[in-house]
């Protein structure tokens, strides 16, 4: 009978402050664990001023939820103890209306939704207005490939995204077909890409590396396989890739294997979709006039290397669902072979 008259404050103050404990460890679980390899797209360790900024507004959240947490829990812990039923205890007292709790409790969310919009609405505004970039990009989404585009410079390629460090990038945000979201986790929040429109985002890298990047918004089959990369460059690096993009690319010898995979890509399908300059120029499927440059193929599912790509021009829709790319039945494996091997020129 004794245990049962114990009092449930200090063991309640005691389960209150593990779950405080808890909670601040399970934020650098996470923390640690979005910072690994085996999870690059996260917003937890900005490289951009407008990620910073997103990043600052999330914290300031966690801190006030933690804050509403710990004060909530307590007082219910405080209200449990005080006045639970004892035994042989007069019945508690029930108490109908109280002013001060009452304007307390409509005032305190008041504040802290002030504290938490204010900040918010001030980082919409400061990223969401016009800049001139250093470097313009105009971004297409495909169902389900990216296309990369810098006017003035002469440059199209697909799915690698690359800028210089320290520069402001500014991209315009188009779709050909259905919508699309263009999303960097480590650079800036996420922007719709809508046929018949044009968006802006706009950010500035702040360190060199290959960041991921991710459609944001269901736009079919293969919605989950619209990955690219951003390549983020020193101007040296981003200078000699742009010239490489530009430099034309020697016809392959004729008696070589590459010759012969030039002429079955010229006598097949590969010319109604895709564009290599002098050779063929379709819209439908990613420019491949520096594919061997790129290092992964499929928007970014594979691997650039022989293997991957032989199978993607094999059989396409079996790798990725929903792929415009039609099957090559009629192809033999060494027709195949001599079209990875023209491909490998594009360089």
């Amino acid at each position: 009978m004794a245990d049962r008259k114990r009092p449930l404050l200090p063991f309640a103050l005691i389960a209150l402050a593990v779950l405080a404990v808890l909670a601040f460890a399970a934020g650098d679980a996470a923390t640690a664990w979005a910072q690994s390899s085996t999870y690059p797209q996260t917003t937890l360790e900005p490289k951009s001023e407008v990620a910073r900024a997103i990043d600052n507004v999330l914290d300031g959240i966690v801190i006030w939820v933690i804050i509403i947490f710990v004060v909530v829990q307590a007082a219910l812990v405080f209200t449990v103890a005080r006045f639970r039923q004892r035994p042989g205890g007069a019945p508690a007292r029930h108490m109908h209306g109280n002013t001060t709790l009452e304007i307390a409790w409509t005032l305190a969310p008041a504040i802290i939704l002030a504290f938490i919009a204010v900040p918010t609405v001030k980082a919409i505004f400061a990223n969401a207005k016009p800049t001139k970039g250093d470097v313009t990009v105009r971004v297409v989404g495909h169902q389900w490939w990216w296309e990369f585009q810098y006017p003035g410079m002469g440059i199209l390629t697909a799915n690698e995204l690359h800028v210089p460090v320290g520069k402001t990038v500014a991209l315009e945000l188009e779709s050909v077909d259905v919508i699309h979201s263009f999303w960097v986790p480590a650079f800036a929040g996420k922007k719709d890409l809508i046929p018949g429109r044009t968006n802006h985002l706009w950010f500035t890298p702040e360190e060199t590396g290959t960041f991921a990047g991710q459609c944001a918004e269901f736009c079919g089959a293969s919605h989950a396989n619209m990955y690219f990369k951003v390549v983020v460059q020193t101007q040296e690096e981003f200078d000699a890739w742009a010239a490489q993009q530009k430099a034309p690319v020697a016809a392959p010898d004729s008696a070589s294997l590459a010759a012969r995979g030039l002429a079955i890509y010229q006598k097949g399908q590969c010319v109604a979709c895709h564009m290599i300059d002098g050779v063929s120029y379709g819209v439908v499927g990613p420019n491949l006039g520096k594919v061997s440059t790129r290092a992964t193929i499929a928007a970014g599912m594979f691997p650039n290397d022989d293997e991957n790509l032989a199978a993607w021009i094999r059989n396409a829709p079996a790798l990725k669902p929903g792929s415009l790319m039609t099957r090559q039945d009629q192809l033999s494996d060494e027709d195949i072979a001599a079209l990875v091997a023209y491909l490998r020129t594009r360089r």
